[in-house]
């Protein structure tokens, strides 16, 4: 039985999710109002529909797909669109928020009498002919988006309320993306000091596992710098403002605001981060 599924918005994550649905047989809509012609480009190439408001609202399911920073204002746009409706879309959040945040969302999506799922996204956007990412989902309603699996979707149930999805999200996002946050910043110290040389050659020591990361990782994060700042700050508010760790990830975030700041400018942390993930690749040589 097909299934109308409606993604706001057709980003990166979001398209390719939409090409992997339509591809199995999903017909997916995303709204594309006031969108750049990359985007309109990217939605058409991934099978989306552009869509009214009143189709969106009539989806069987609707995935909320955006940088975290946007998603209670999403939230806030679906809930206007659905409370006068008398058949309700599941909401799925897969945004990268804290549990504070995603249940302020469910109360959000609960005003409008609709079901609310909380997700989280692991994972690369799905490539033709690869795996999809996991769909980590939580709360009373998780199983009624169990049928994405049906559509080419890794869907994976966390037995929980809202917010242990979220909760898993945060954690592996802060100890992933923590990871990249310290490695980016002790390279960049080290070659500033001029002991880029020697830190590659220990790391391929002590270390070859966290080396071989790096390679990839450094210049991966350059383009994506600007989105993993408010994820840090949800990170932060994750662990909550007294805990001693809190700061690091504000920290964090605005190392990474640093970085993406950087890479529009001089370029000259980030040049010295593809660098040293070159010199990696050169000792395999």
């Amino acid at each position: 039985m097909s299934k109308t599924i409606a993604i706001l918005a057709p980003g990166a994550m979001g398209s390719a999710v939409a090409r992997r649905l339509s591809e199995n047989g999903a017909r997916v809509l995303t709204s594309l109002q006031g969108r750049s012609e990359a985007t309109l480009k990217r939605a058409a190439d991934a099978g989306m529909i552009g869509a009214e408001d009143d189709a969106i609202a009539d989806a069987d399911i609707i995935l909320s797909i955006v940088p975290p920073g946007e998603a209670v204002a999403l939230a806030e746009r679906l809930a206007a669109l659905i409370v006068l409706r008398e058949k309700k879309p599941v909401v799925v959040d897969c945004n990268a928020v804290n549990v504070d945040t995603v249940q302020r969302i469910e109360e959000i999506i609960g005003s409008a009498q609709a079901p609310f799922v909380d997700g989280g996204i692991i994972g690369f956007p799905p490539q033709p002919g690869g795996k999809s990412p996991a769909f980590y989902l939580s709360g009373e309603h998780a199983s009624d988006v169990a049928v994405l699996k049906d559509f080419g979707l890794d869907v994976r149930i966390v037995e929980g309320p809202v917010g242990a999805a979220s909760a898993l999200k945060m954690s592996y996002a802060g100890i992933v993306k923590g990871l990249a946050g310290i490695g980016s910043a002790m390279v960049v110290a080290a070659t500033k000091a001029g002991a880029a040389d020697a830190l590659r050659d220990e790391l391929a020591l002590s270390q070859p596992a966290v080396l071989a990361r790096f390679e990839v990782a450094l210049p991966d994060m350059v383009p994506k710098a600007y989105r993993w700042v408010a994820e840090m700050r949800e990170i932060s508010g994750f662990l909550g403002p007294d805990h001693p760790a809190s700061q690091i990830y504000e920290g964090f975030a605005r190392w990474f605001a640093h970085l993406a700041d950087d890479a529009k400018g001089e370029a000259a942390d980030t040049e010295l981060m593809k660098a040293f993930a070159a010199g990696i690749a050169r000792r395999k040589v």
